[in-house]
């Protein structure tokens, strides 16, 4: 298997990118990366550690600052877009890697790769924990934030598909965000996409509230991009607020930081199990022709080994075909 790796994508590129690609390799025989950015400087922290690593030169960097579209047509020779060309044209690469600009891998990604037949829009799904020790995946959080009602209709079937992968679960519950939980509940979009959520060959459990969201009790949480990304950084944001007045609260009491001392472990598999971007790699760009995953911008080599690794198993479960397979089941519904 071979995955193309954006190796100047982030925050802490091209250090911990390069690194994540080795560990990935030390963990597997049958794989090879192709890394796409300055040659010299990658050579350099490989430091003859070149086995199965194939380097493409790539003299310029996409950075946050730069207006995707304009990227994408005007730095041609920038890491990311010479990362897409090695997916684009080579049939034996199985996907990509990025932990560059979101708005770049978007663009990227449509105008490059293209969008699997049948599918509106590509969409962004990570992974948070729920209070059962389950996961939860929202679609979308923040690729398309003005959307219609058949782009939430393949939001949820390519949700669905991704989870049923990642989980091994044939019939994941998805929901629909929304206001409450009534059927008619909703803004016009809402009210729109529950008809068709309900008549598509998914398991469909209604509309749930944001406070539902990571109850355990769903499994896919579609939405906008705008709402979902609001809820997803509202819900990280809560997180780290509840983890800082925990923090203060133990520090300011004797008898609190003597309990700290018998809890330690229990706090500390709390942090593991909340702490997403280290338990869940990155977020696939779902409905592309080719598996691309973002990572988050300040990543590091463990999370570049995660998401290289989530690409494989993604591939050989088939996840593009089975989207394809979902998209076909409802046009027949629908005829």
């Amino acid at each position: 298997m071979k995955v193309v790796v954006d190796a100047f994508g982030g925050d802490n590129a091209p250090l911990e990118v390069v690194e994540g690609a080795i560990l990935a390799l030390k963990k597997h025989k049958d794989l090879e990366v192709i890394l796409c950015g300055k040659e010299d400087k990658i050579k350099e922290i490989l430091n003859g550690r070149d086995e199965r690593v194939e380097i493409v030169n790539a003299s310029e960097v996409i950075t946050n600052d730069d207006v995707p579209t304009d990227a994408i047509r005007h730095k041609k020779d920038s890491s990311l877009v010479v990362a897409y060309d090695v997916l684009k044209n080579r049939g034996d690469v199985i996907g990509l890697v990025t932990a560059g600009s979101t708005g770049a891998v978007l663009a990227g990604a449509i105008m490059k790769i293209g969008r699997i037949k049948g599918i509106s829009r590509p969409a962004l799904a990570p992974i948070l924990p729920t209070k059962k020790d389950t996961d939860v995946i929202i679609i979308d959080s923040g690729a398309n934030i003005d959307c219609k009602p058949i782009n939430l209709l393949h939001f949820a079937l390519m949700g669905s598909a991704y989870y049923s992968i990642i989980y091994n679960k044939e019939a994941p519950r998805v929901a629909l965000l929304n206001n409450g939980v009534e059927d008619e509940k909703g803004n016009e979009l809402a009210k729109e996409t529950f008809p068709l959520l309900k008549n598509a060959p998914i398991n469909f459990i209604g509309n749930r509230e944001g406070f539902d969201f990571m109850s355990g009790d769903v499994d896919v949480m579609v939405t906008d991009g705008f709402a979902g990304n609001a809820l997803l950084k509202g819900t990280e944001g809560a997180v780290t607020a509840v983890i800082s007045i925990l923090k203060k609260s133990i520090k300011s009491h004797f008898w609190s930081k003597v309990g700290y001392l018998f809890m330690g472990k229990t706090f500390k598999e709390i942090k593991a199990r909340v702490d997403v971007q280290k338990k869940h790699a990155g977020s696939p760009l779902l409905g592309c022709k080719k598996l691309v995953v973002k990572n988050h911008g300040g990543c590091n080599r463990a999370n570049i080994c995660a998401s290289i690794e989530q690409t494989m198993k993604l591939h050989e479960n088939n996840l593009n075909k089975k989207i394809e397979d979902a998209i076909a089941n409802l046009n027949l519904t629908e005829e």
